[in-house]
């Protein structure tokens, strides 16, 4: 104990009153701030907007706002007078469009912002797979054309052939030039002195 009190002395420089502040450990994890605000899931909020502005864009939506709107102005027409809650220039009415339309308009564009980037890694995704699909069709194409040089040089059945029977028309028309016999199978069957 008195061993790190003479350390803590030793860091601290003379003439300084206030104690070190402890180091922050790098090993380990920070302790969770304390927050004063609520926090949300910005994935889950932003398919709860998507579903949103998916269902102000259909026609159910339409006919329901214009049922609400049709019964609002009718409720407040003819219902009594003690009843009706919105008089005739339907002011409340008004509000509640305008709210409904301050909120829909920034939830569609999340929406559509959020499609915006589904859209942008899509259409990266198949840039890339474009890519390597052109690697590959260049990669093949230059395959293609060694194997036609390759083959170009190789001697096919029909040129052998062909090359063959050059050559044992050539050794006919030697035999029958010079006379004498060429093929062994040709050579009298009398017995060589050879196969001794």
């Amino acid at each position: 104990m008195a061993a790190e009190r003479d350390n803590t002395r030793e860091r601290t420089p003379t003439g300084a009153t206030a104690a070190p502040r402890p180091r922050a450990r790098l090993d380990q994890p920070r302790p969770p701030r304390r927050r004063f605000l609520p926090e949300w899931d910005p994935e889950a909020f932003g398919r709860l907007s998507e579903r949103i502005a998916r269902f102000l864009g259909t026609g159910r939506f339409i006919v329901w706002m214009t049922v609400v709107i049709i019964l609002w102005v009718v409720w407040n027409i003819a219902a009594p007078g003690h009843l009706r809650f919105d008089q005739y220039p339907f002011i409340f009415l008004t509000l509640m469009l305008s709210l409904q339309a301050s909120y829909a308009a920034p939830l569609i564009l999340l929406a559509q912002n959020r499609q915006d980037d589904r859209d942008r890694v899509n259409l990266e995704q198949d840039r890339k797979q474009n890519e390597r699909s052109i690697a590959d069709t260049e990669y093949l194409t230059r395959e293609v054309a060694a194997l036609r040089m390759g083959l170009g040089e190789v001697a096919t059945r029909d040129w052998i052939r062909s090359e063959l029977q050059d050559l044992v028309k050539e050794l006919e028309e030697s035999r029958h030039q010079d006379g004498h016999v060429v093929f062994p199978a040709e050579r009298s069957p009398g017995r060589d002195t050879d196969d001794r």
